[in-house]
């Protein structure tokens, strides 16, 4: 356990952090399991409309440090050309 007051600061600074990070994972979750299932559906406007909704909560993510970059524009790429190519 923390023998200083500043250790025991960071403890509870870290723990508030921990909440929002996984809520704001989970939430960028849901965003792209709508457009898998939109996707997955074969509905190309719904996959788009849901598609244009997930891209700035991923995006809010690499801003908030939760997520890497590279690995938000790989999602985004792949699921863009999913999205095309449905017919």
């Amino acid at each position: 356990m923390a023998n200083h007051k500043s250790a025991e600061k960071r403890i509870r600074q870290t723990a508030t952090r921990t909440e929002v990070n996984r809520a704001r994972v989970s939430r960028i979750r849901t965003f792209l399991k709508k457009v898998e299932t939109a996707i997955s559906s074969g509905n190309k406007a719904a996959a788009g409309e849901a598609f244009k909704e997930a891209q700035p909560e991923l995006m809010r993510g690499v801003s908030k440090g939760v997520l890497h970059a590279n690995t938000v524009s790989r999602k985004l790429s792949r699921l863009s050309s999913r999205i095309k190519a449905l017919a």
